[in-house]
């Protein structure tokens, strides 16, 4: 009797504490974990999934951007000069401002012809130029100097001219007096001035409608 009455009691109790942890937990009906008004944290895994929807390009755009690509403008450098003075230069780079993507100007040295000289070789000394001076007058030759200093000592001069045709005369008359006269060219160093530009292709670039400085020409040269 006092078993079964002990076996009820266990049982009663086993259903009352069943009961309480079914019935008496905060979150068994459904309530949220968070205080009111909160947001309630979800995974990332468990919020539902959103299809992105494909931007689309027109495809006339997407042409005139590849046309745009392969119609690269292409240039061309070129040089214009010699020009005389700075301001020759300063007027063509006016002139030309409006045409050109790109320009520079630059100075360079050239030679330039003086004159022909006609002359005796420099003797073995003051003595021997001299005496070849005496000679040349006795065949009549009057318009020369003996050369005492500078990096022809001793030579005889027989004239610069300006024309080579003068000079080469000269020559000849000289030398069929038995001397052996020479002739040489003789030149002086000068200052070119150069304008450099660069131009688009195809941008019908004319240079010559706008500059009226006579002897200038031109050529290609390295883009800068």
């Amino acid at each position: 009797m006092f078993l079964r009455l002990l076996f009820v009691l266990l049982s009663a109790f086993n259903i009352a504490v069943g009961a309480w942890l079914l019935l008496g937990q905060p979150y068994a009906h459904g309530g949220s974990p968070t205080d009111p008004g909160v947001a309630e944290l979800r995974l990332l895994s468990e919020l539902p999934t959103t299809p992105v929807s494909a931007v689309s390009v027109p495809a006339a755009a997407v042409t005139s951007a590849a046309a745009t690509s392969s119609q690269a403008i292409s240039y061309s450098c070129l040089a214009l000069g010699p020009f005389a003075t700075p301001q020759d230069l300063r007027n063509a780079r006016q002139a030309l401002a409006a045409q050109a993507t790109r320009m520079r100007s630059r100075q360079e040295q050239a030679s330039q012809t003086s004159g022909w000289w006609v002359y005796l070789p420099a003797a073995g000394s003051r003595q021997q130029a001299l005496e070849q001076a005496r000679q040349l007058g006795a065949h009549n030759f009057n318009d020369y100097f003996v050369v005492s200093s500078g990096d022809q000592p001793n030579t005889i001069s027989l004239g610069v001219f300006k024309d080579p045709a003068n000079a080469r005369k000269r020559r000849d008359e000289v030398i069929a007096a038995g001397f052996p006269a020479r002739m040489s060219e003789r030149g002086d160093s000068v200052p070119e001035y150069w304008l450099d530009l660069v131009v688009a292709d195809g941008s019908h670039f004319d240079w010559r409608s706008r500059i009226q400085t006579s002897g200038i020409g031109s050529h290609s040269t390295g883009c800068f």
